[in-house]
């Protein structure tokens, strides 16, 4: 009886120490996703455009597709990548932060430019009579799983920075955690906007109460500036992120400089308003990353246009 008694106890003790590493790979999973937020951010507002202008009835099935792809993308092939870098060279990371971070500033950067230079233009209509529409869905969703490898691929490095001094099975949970979680806010939230017009249009006709279907009209009315307000939070946040990255990142590498000015110039902003010290630092802060990033996006335009899409080009085309 003793004997199973002390055998209960051990398992008691091993469910304790479990229950506690799994609360702490789950908050720390938390605070990578919170890290990073602004490609999330960006991942929510990019996806929508790629299943604009199908059928209704095709929307959820091609975000589903899209999610499909992301988790492939995350779990199978960034994950082990992730480890493997983690393991074996841990100082490649921040230089490839500060890649991943200079390409979220170019990506806002561009979107800002066609916003200046091209402000009525919109996203092109689909073809239907060109090619069928299963082919257009494949190409669609083959271009969605791209754009979030790279959206992906920078969300998980920038969690695995968050994570320094774990063990690679630590590691390996809790970016799975981070890395489901955010899939499911994403694409869940995306699924829910691109079918929130069609949910107010039903509650504009069919509502029993004048209230439900004035509130189906409102939806209607307003998912097109919800959706331009999704857009410019989505390219100011991967402005702002992209920036902070890369300013961390130089002052992980000996150049402080500019991390240092911009925290100066935030406590300095933070003194002439001490009742609300700590939400100034972060706004100014922000800012200025922002400016950076834009900045620095603006001036890999040209550099990409130029220079990396013509040698692309030039390396993926066919021999005669």
């Amino acid at each position: 009886m003793s004997g199973l008694l002390a055998l209960l106890d051990d398992v008691a003790t091993i469910a304790k120490v479990a229950a506690a590493s799994l609360d702490d790979v789950i908050g720390q999973s938390a605070k990578a996703g919170i890290k990073a937020a602004g490609a999330v951010i960006d991942d929510a507002a990019v996806t929508p455009k790629y299943v604009h202008g199908f059928a209704a009835d095709r929307e959820l099935p091609i975000v589903g597709r899209i999610a499909l792809g992301s988790i492939r993308n995350k779990m199978l092939i960034l994950l082990p990548a992730a480890l493997v870098l983690s393991a074996f060279a841990p100082q490649l990371i921040a230089p490839l932060l500060m890649l991943g971070g200079a390409y979220l500033c170019f990506e806002g950067a561009e979107k800002v430019y066609h916003l200046v230079v091209h402000p009525g233009h919109a996203d092109e209509p689909l073809d239907e009579g060109a090619t069928s529409a299963l082919h257009l869905e494949q190409e669609k969703v083959a271009g969605a799983v791209k754009t979030d490898f790279i959206l992906s691929a920078e969300i998980m490095t920038i969690a695995l920075a968050a994570l320094p001094g774990r063990d690679i099975w630590f590691q390996a949970a809790a970016l799975a955690v981070a890395g489901t979680a955010i899939t499911v806010l994403v694409y869940g939230g995306v699924a829910l906007i691109m079918k929130a017009d069609d949910a107010g249009l039903y509650l504009s006709r069919r509502g029993r109460l004048g209230v439900t279907r004035a509130l189906g009209r409102g939806v209607v009315r307003g998912m097109p500036g919800f959706m331009a307000v999704l857009t410019a939070v989505g390219t100011a946040a991967m402005i702002w992120v992209g920036g902070s990255i890369v300013i961390h990142g130089l002052a992980q590498i000996g150049f402080a400089g500019p991390e240092h000015q911009i925290a100066h110039i935030a406590g300095r902003a933070a003194q002439a308003v001490p009742q609300a010290a700590g939400l100034v630092t972060w706004a100014v802060k922000a800012a200025l990353d922002g400016v950076f990033g834009l900045i620095l996006g603006l001036l890999i335009l040209p550099l990409s246009r130029f220079v990396i899409l013509p040698l692309w080009r030039a390396i993926r085309r066919k021999p005669a």
